[in-house]
């Protein structure tokens, strides 16, 4: 009950928070499972819980609110689940007249997806939103976590659906990728940029009004567009990986007619190969050469920066699509022991890999020559027949997922990046980072302890890239241990500090570390109003 309607405290501190440490960490992920007697099939399909950390003069202040999203007030007014989610499709009433129901699938044929934004929270202009991958993001106040407005990316770019994760250049100027399918005229992947000055909060007008196309990339097919849920960029370029792993636009649109989920409607082909496309962010235009590699399936690049007339990116990447299957409830609620037996050899394991492309390509170039001339690495890059050039990537590390880097080298050359470990389960239980050069690996963990991605944070005038904290809001199932905000150093993975925290945590997926600016003492004035008993209202967030 107190998780439904928001908690707040202040972590009980062990050891010591730095001081430099200012800020918020909003986290996003999915938190309730069962409305009613209802409940959901994936873990993906729970109702969001945005949680927040704000740091202050080494304190840690905690508070955590459903997302008041128009799916989450329609299903606790009905106390049942009535929206459909990723991987659980309710189907109309079977007690409505004939008429009516047939009305009902003919609306379902072209879905109007949910608004339950639970995958990552995300920056445009000086807005911040609940999102996930479809054309409905909803704005939240980053210090009472409200819901501001629900926010449409149709009203303004012919989008069906969009990232959750962006990319934000040195300006502050936000980057994002999202599919226009065939209702907007010919369908094509379509990146956009939303300038750093696009929000009006004085005349309360959303940022997204002031958003430009920067290119548009037609479907290598038209029924069958790639599924992506990442995108690479440096100082220049664009990277998108149209990968085999493919939405079925007709299996989808017919999904409610069939009794299937549209998780079903997601189909990895083995025997494809993937496409790399290059896009100049300046002129939009797609570098003429074709790029392809051996058919892979990624859900997260890492980073990606230009070196000596090369675009270098790397990215988690998969040999099948097996992943999702992995994050079914009933699968989550095995013991591990039984969830290795029952499912060993069914999922590959996640692979951090470098690809490398040249960008002065010689169509007279001898075919099996390798372009790729960077001394640091072992991709390839080979010359075919047609001129197109095969890839072939150099293996990082094996075993690491939602990767996190130092963003203010993000589009650049880097070193360092953390992640959580995976291995023949579905609960991480470590955190690590990985040394690309070195290719060494440190961790943290904890028996009976299970931290969320590792996010990040460089400490006052660092010097160095490693040069700051890792932060990981950490849970047990052991009822004895408190969940609590975990404080690493960066370099070593040795434990700073944690803040303990009395009340129940779920396991996130993504979010955003906002510095201390105006909001956070606006938060200290939200604290001292609502302890004098003063309407918080009053207050302009």
């Amino acid at each position: 009950l107190p998780l439904l309607f928001g908690a707040e405290l202040i972590g009980k501190i062990w050891r010591c928070v730095p001081e430099w440490l200012q800020g918020t960490l909003l986290r996003n992920g999915p938190g309730l499972f069962k409305v009613g007697d209802t409940e959901y099939n994936h873990w993906f399909d729970g109702m969001a819980l945005i949680h927040s950390f704000t740091f202050k003069d080494g304190d840690v202040y905690y508070r955590s609110k459903f997302l008041r999203s128009d799916t989450f007030k329609k299903n606790t007014q009905a106390n049942k689940i009535v929206v459909s989610e990723f991987g659980t499709m309710i189907y109309p009433d079977p007690c409505k007249n004939i008429f009516s129901k047939a009305f009902s699938y003919l609306l379902a044929a072209i879905p109007d997806f949910t608004d339950n934004n639970l995958i990552n929270i995300i920056r445009y202009g000086e807005d911040y939103y609940a999102s996930s991958e479809v054309n409905y993001m909803n704005q939240i106040d980053p210090v009472t976590l409200d819901v501001i407005g629900k926010m449409n990316y149709r009203n303004h770019i012919a989008l069906n659906m969009a990232t959750a994760h962006p990319h934000y250049d040195d300006e502050g100027n936000t980057y994002n990728m999202g599919t226009a399918l065939m209702r907007f005229g010919m369908p094509n992947y379509v990146i956009f940029k939303v300038p750093v000055n696009a929000s009006d909060k004085e005349h309360k007008k959303p940022a997204l009004r002031k958003v430009k196309q920067v290119c548009s990339i037609p479907f290598r097919s038209t029924l069958f567009p790639s599924y992506f849920h990442s995108f690479g960029m440096t100082e220049n370029y664009i990277i998108f990986v149209e990968q085999p792993f493919k939405l079925d636009i007709l299996r989808l649109a017919t999904a409610i007619f069939r009794s299937v989920n549209w998780a079903s409607c997601l189909k990895y082909d083995k025997e494809d190969i993937t496409l790399i496309h290059l896009v100049d962010k300046k002129t939009g235009k797609a570098v003429s050469t074709k790029f392809y590699t051996d058919a892979l399936v990624v859900f997260h690049h890492i980073n990606a920066y230009e070196d000596d007339g090369h675009v270098v990116f790397d990215m988690i990447t998969y040999k099948d699509s097996n992943l999702y299957e992995m994050f079914y409830l009933v699968n989550l609620r095995k013991e591990t022991h039984e969830f290795i037996e029952s499912n060993m050899g069914n999922f590959s394991p996640p692979i951090c890999q470098r690809f490398v492309l040249p960008l002065t390509v010689d169509k007279d170039t001898p075919k099996g020559t390798n372009l790729v001339s960077l001394k640091d690495t072992t991709a390839k890059a080979v010359m075919q027949r047609d001129g197109s050039l095969y890839c072939l990537p150099d293996t990082i590390f094996e075993g690491l997922e939602l990767p996190g880097i130092n963003y203010k080298l993000n589009g650049k050359k880097y070193r360092y990046f953390y992640g959580s470990r995976v291995e023949w389960t579905p609960h991480p239980n470590k955190i690590g980072k990985v040394d690309i050069v070195t290719r060494k690996y440190i961790e943290w963990t904890e028996e009976d302890c299970y931290p969320s991605e590792p996010v990040f944070v460089a400490s006052s005038g660092a010097m160095e890239e490693d040069d700051g904290v890792i932060l990981s809001s950490v849970i047990s199932l052991n009822p004895k241990k408190s969940p609590f905000m975990l404080v690493l150093n960066a370099k070593t993975f040795e434990e700073i500090a944690r803040a303990s925290i009395d009340a129940s945590i779920h396991m996130d997926l993504h979010g955003h570390f906002i510095p201390t600016q105006n909001h956070i003492q606006i938060f200290i004035k939200y604290l001292f109003y609502k302890k004098n008993g003063i309407p918080t209202g009053v207050l302009k967030f």
